[in-house]
């Protein structure tokens, strides 16, 4: 999406807190971004907004509605057309 942007992770077990690693994402990120496509600053809120998966079908759930965000926003016809979106490393849950 042009405005926003939908992250989906699993810590590690000696991860640090989410809210330190969204302000270390959000600093690496503008940093990046910032010199490669010269955008004004800042380029991210302060706030985020989290949500906690805890199960397969929760997952399967968030991952659609993030799918549908580009049609829905009138962008593309399919979510498939929608070129940034996809998935590095599938989250698995036990069930």
């Amino acid at each position: 999406m042009p405005d926003h942007v939908h992250f989906f992770a699993r810590p590690a077990l000696e991860a640090k807190g989410l809210a330190s690693f969204m302000r270390d994402w959000k600093h690496w990120t503008s940093s990046c971004l910032g010199r490669s496509l010269w955008l004004d600053m800042p380029l991210w809120q302060a706030e985020f907004f989290d949500h906690v998966i805890r199960s397969a079908d929760s997952y399967s759930a968030k991952w659609e509605y993030v799918r549908q965000n580009p049609v829905r926003a009138g962008l593309v016809r399919e979510a498939e057309l929608w070129p940034y979106a996809g998935e590095i490393v599938p989250l698995e849950f036990r069930r």
